[in-house]
């Protein structure tokens, strides 16, 4: 007889602790209890003592919102995209076009930005010449 664990895909199988996730992620159990709670991330299985237990899969999907975060996407669009992963293959390009907007966003704070460095560089030579 297998064990439900045995059935499931390998990045499936819950294997860490939410201490040794945030450990691995960076986030505190906190953040990633209140990314469950609001529904950004499922909820992961549970041990026997009801411990969470999270799995590759999980891992790789803080990863990915992590780089949504850090390219500015807000809670609200990161819930949408988490929603429509949710709700199945059907809203794939529902998705694609979420982060196809999100990347424009980014490229545009990215413009912004070295157009700024470009006026920093500017006055750091104006100082280097006296």
């Amino acid at each position: 007889m297998s064990t439900a664990a045995e059935q499931l895909a390998p990045e499936d199988v819950p294997q860490y602790t939410i201490s040794e996730v945030a450990a691995r992620t960076g986030l505190t159990a906190h953040t990633l209890r209140w990314y469950e709670r609001i529904g950004l991330m499922r909820h992961p299985a549970r041990s026997h003592t009801g411990q969470r237990r999270f799995s590759d899969r999980d891992l790789g999907w803080l990863d990915f919102i992590g780089k949504l975060r850090a390219t500015g996407m807000s809670v609200a669009d990161m819930l949408r995209y988490a929603e429509l992963v949710r709700e199945g293959e059907h809203t794939r390009e529902e998705r694609r076009q979420l982060l196809v907007d999100h990347r424009a966003e980014v490229l545009q704070r990215i413009h912004d930005l070295q157009a700024n460095l470009l006026v920093i560089d500017c006055k750091i030579d104006l100082y280097a010449k006296g």
